[in-house]
């Protein structure tokens, strides 16, 4: 199994976009990138718009290449409606459009399913569904909340297995936070898990300090109980420079036990580029710097 990461904040984008080869098939899941419409009480810069614009073209291609897209929810960061020929033959498997899901996420779902209408190959519901490949078994959770209640509507957590190795692809769990969250994982016990980590940037406000105990306690608990090779963490935890410092119990957890956490950047052997959290400083740095927008660029 090949495990790879296409974009995300710590790349300098909103996304969870990840790629998983096996010799059955080659999975895309949550294609698509987007970037906070303001931050700090300013709009996306040049330089945000630029990467997520060369981000848009890896996702396009690896779409054309890959045999199933996977969507597990309905926020611009994970799935795209302004391409519809990114899903031409292609096997989706989508959250489901009219259950278990908030007013926003079901207008936008029957507006992108009459938009895409014949054009994959076959598009299924993957709210709890079981698929196999050959040898590589694709699993999927429940509906679960996205963060801490429903007010954001549910996600589905996304499980590939290929032999030993097990990856498990938590999507917008903030956390995760919530125990339904947190057993989807502790019963698979992945040896590779992409956690987006807690909504630390928005501590007081949509996430509570109980809630980022709850995401701390879980995480400990994954490496605990599961002791992953890999413990990639990224997305919401990324949006915010103290990152490190929010979560070093868990890393103090992880040391002990021999599990590796990195972020998308670190795993593929870059640096972090925070560029969202860092948005002042761009404009204060490259204040002319221009460019033009091609994706949709609402966060959620």
């Amino acid at each position: 199994m090949q495990v790879i990461p296409v974009a995300s904040d710590s790349l300098g984008v909103r996304s969870m976009c990840t790629q998983v080869v096996t010799d059955d098939v080659k999975i895309l899941i949550d294609p698509s990138v987007a970037l906070a419409p303001r931050r700090f009480g300013r709009p996306p810069h040049a330089y945000e718009i630029n990467r997520m614009n060369e981000l848009w073209e890896n996702i396009l291609n690896l779409s054309r290449e890959s045999d199933a897209l996977i969507i597990t929810h309905y926020h611009l960061d994970h799935y795209s409606w302004d391409h519809p020929p990114q899903f031409k033959d292609k096997l989706l498997y989508n959250k489901h459009p009219f259950e278990n899901i908030n007013f926003s996420q079901r207008t936008r779902a029957w507006n992108f399913l009459k938009t895409i209408k014949d054009i994959p190959k076959k598009i299924e519901h993957s709210d709890g569904k079981e698929v196999t490949f050959g040898n590589t078994l694709l699993k999927f959770s429940k509906a679960v909340f996205h963060g801490n209640s429903n007010k954001l509507g549910y996600i589905t957590e996304v499980f590939i297995q290929d032999g030993n190795e097990k990856f498990l692809y938590t999507s917008d769990t903030e956390g995760p936070c919530v125990e339904d969250q947190l057993n989807f994982i502790l019963e698979n016990k992945p040896t590779t898990i992409f956690c987006d980590g807690p909504l630390s940037y928005l501590l007081g406000f949509k996430f509570f300090q109980e809630d980022l105990d709850k995401a701390l306690d879980n995480m400990k608990r994954i490496i605990t109980e599961c002791k992953p090779k890999t413990f990639i963490v990224d997305h919401h935890l990324l949006r915010e420079l103290k990152w490190r410092e929010r979560i070093k119990e868990v890393f103090d957890v992880a040391n002990k036990k021999g599990v590796k956490i990195q972020t998308v950047a670190e795993f593929l052997g870059k640096e972090n580029e925070q560029l969202e959290a860092n948005r002042v400083k761009l404009f204060k740095e490259f204040p002319k710097m221009e460019s033009t927008p091609k994706k949709t660029m609402s966060g959620e």
